[in-house]
C-alpha cells in the first residue's frame, strides 16, 4: 500500500509540474500585443514628380518597431489622380507608437529596378487613443524628384 501511495503521489506531482510548465508556456508565448491598448494614427499629403501631379503612387502607414518584431502595417493605398492620399489605421500596442509613412515611387527612377522609399515620420503628438484617430498630420506636398536623405530601394513592398 505504501508503493501504491508513493507512485500516487509522484504521479500527481508529475501532473501538476506538466500544467505549470503549460501555463508557463502559454503565458510567455502571448503576443505582447495582447497586453497593450488601440491607437491610432492618420496622414494626408500630396504627392508630386517634377512639379506634376504623382497618381497611383503605393503609399503606407506603418507602427515603426524596433528589434526582432516586424513594423505592424496599419494602413495602405494609392494617390488619386491629383498625386493626394490620406491614410489612417489602428494597432495593439503596449508602448505609444512611432508611426510612419513608407512611399513607394518610380518618380526619376529610369530603369533602374525595385521602386524608391522615402519614408516621413510622424510625431508623437498625431497618435490617439483608440481605433479612431482624432488628429491627422499633413505631410503637406511632397516632391519625388530629389534625392532624401535615408531613402533606400524596396523591391518587396
Amino acid at each position: 500500500i505504501t508503493a501504491t501511495i508513493y507512485l500516487k503521489s509522484q504521479l500527481d506531482m508529475f501532473t501538476l509540474a506538466k500544467s505549470l510548465l503549460l501555463i508557463a508556456l502559454t503565458a510567455l508565448l502571448q503576443p505582447a500585443a495582447s497586453v497593450g491598448y488601440d491607437q491610432s494614427a492618420a496622414v494626408t499629403g500630396t504627392l508630386l514628380c517634377n512639379g506634376r501631379p504623382a497618381a497611383n503612387v503605393k503609399v503606407r502607414l506603418y507602427d515603426d518597431d524596433s528589434g526582432p518584431d516586424f513594423d505592424d502595417l496599419m494602413g495602405e493605398g494609392t494617390s488619386d489622380g491629383q498625386g493626394r492620399f490620406r491614410l489612417s489605421g489602428s494597432t495593439d500596442e503596449t508602448m505609444t507608437i512611432d508611426p510612419k509613412l513608407n512611399i513607394y515611387h518610380d518618380c526619376n527612377d529610369g530603369m533602374t529596378p525595385c521602386q524608391r522609399r522615402t519614408t516621413i515620420f510622424i510625431p508623437n503628438s498625431y497618435v490617439s487613443n483608440g481605433r479612431n484617430p482624432t488628429k491627422t498630420y499633413n505631410a503637406g506636398v511632397i516632391e519625388l524628384a530629389g534625392q532624401v536623405d535615408g531613402e533606400s530601394r524596396d523591391c518587396i513592398n
